[in-house]
């Protein structure tokens, strides 16, 4: 399966092996509060839940089912090997695959009750040719390009489609949906544009259910909520807008270990490439986590450069140097030696260090930050 079953650990890191460096919490409690404060913002809309990517890295196999517990019925998933997964877990869920149907799968979406999201003209025609032979009325959802220019049908496709009543009589029509390409930014015109777009071109087609927005398209407000929401990254913690203070819970815990303390001079550089020279006596802790572990590179600093700064407790702490594979460094010469000692534990994301200041640091977004966590931290879940 695409999310293994992973290797528990108790839910304090001061009982865990003592040979661990590295600790991925994943809070389910979180993630489920996260799915039912979405829920609650979308209503009366239905809310789906978006589980991609393993359920944007952080574990589908544990993830999907504390949705499911939360009360998430619909599910959206990017593959049709996602979808086989996902239908393992949850018999019961509607599930629908956002990369529709590739030549010769749709007797795969048949066999496990999955639905495709169709993307083209083609896709349409394919699926109903197929649901005409095995003489089923399959349920899929549609999906219409209301100015994104990635997958969906083309303004010229829903107009070429309008009147083809035997390719819509040949399956269910379940859902027909768009994607915004700027909801992250309210301000944006082209938010409006889009939604009057896919309010005029799903007339067009039979009447269906309608989905527009993502996570940052729920908190543009009542009037591109439609009938069905499709939240991802805030499900996870992540802040789906570009600014402001996120509204949902931290779910994501990552924590590396100290391997040792030592003291290092004015004038000494620190780690690759010496890019980073040290302007007083400093206490340099050395962590177990690198870019191996989702610490991406470029929150690496350079002389004069104010980076990611991590937590140990309540205390912040600023990264000193190149992240490497499997190492950072850290000054930690402010903080009291209790905290800061050989085998303490050191926050890199979390409560006080959010996907999102890691990712404006990394200079990417919170969906590359999650997704990006690697495999070799003990994960640990929590909640749910």
């Amino acid at each position: 399966m695409t999310g293994t079953c992973p290797r528990d650990i108790s839910q304090n890191e001061d009982m865990a092996d003592p040979a661990e460096t590295a600790i991925l919490t994943i809070d389910l409690g979180a993630l489920a509060a996260n799915y039912q404060q979405l829920r609650d913002l979308a209503a009366p809309a239905d809310c789906a839940a978006v589980v991609k990517a393993d359920a944007y890295g952080l574990g589908m196999v544990r993830a999907a089912p504390a949705l499911s517990n939360a009360g998430c019925k619909t599910f959206f998933v990017a593959t049709l090997g996602e979808a086989q997964d996902l239908r393992a877990l949850l018999p019961d869920a509607v599930i629908y695959v956002f990369n529709g149907l590739l030549p010769d799968t749709a007797e795969a979406f048949r066999a496990s009750n999955l639905r495709p999201v169709l993307n083209s003209a083609e896709e349409v025609q394919e699926w109903a040719a197929y649901c005409t032979r095995v003489g089923d009325k399959l349920a899929c959802a549609v999906h219409i390009d209301s100015g994104m220019n990635r997958l969906g049908l083309s303004t010229a496709e829903v107009n070429a489609l309008a009147s083809a009543a035997d390719v819509w009589s040949a399956f269910t029509l379940s859902l027909v949906m768009s994607h915004l390409a700027c909801a992250d930014d309210p301000s944006h015109v082209k938010n409006a544009k889009q939604r009057a777009s896919f309010d005029t071109l799903r007339t067009k087609l039979p009447d269906a259910p309608t989905s527009l927005a993502n996570s940052a398209g729920i908190l543009l407000g009542p009037d591109f909520t439609f009938d069905l929401v499709r939240p991802g990254i805030a499900l996870y913690g992540g802040h789906p807008q570009r600014r402001g203070k996120n509204p949902f819970k931290s779910v994501v815990t990552l924590k590396g270990r100290i391997l040792r303390i030592r003291d290092a001079e004015a004038g000494e550089t620190v780690g690759y490439g010496a890019t980073r020279t040290l302007r007083r006596p400093t206490r340099v802790a050395v962590i177990s986590v690198g870019y191996a572990d989702g610490i991406f590179r470029a929150l690496s600093t350079k002389d004069d450069e104010d980076g990611l700064v991590v937590h140990l407790g309540a205390r912040a702490a600023p990264i000193l140097g190149r992240v490497s594979m499997d190492l950072i460094a850290v000054d930690v010469t402010d903080i009291p030696q209790d905290l800061s000692a050989r085998g303490e534990w050191v926050e890199f994301l979390g409560p006080n260090v959010s996907a999102h200041d890691f990712a404006v640091h990394a200079g990417t977004i919170d969906y590359e930050v999650l997704t990006n966590l690697g495999r070799r931290a003990r994960r640990l879940y929590i909640g749910g």
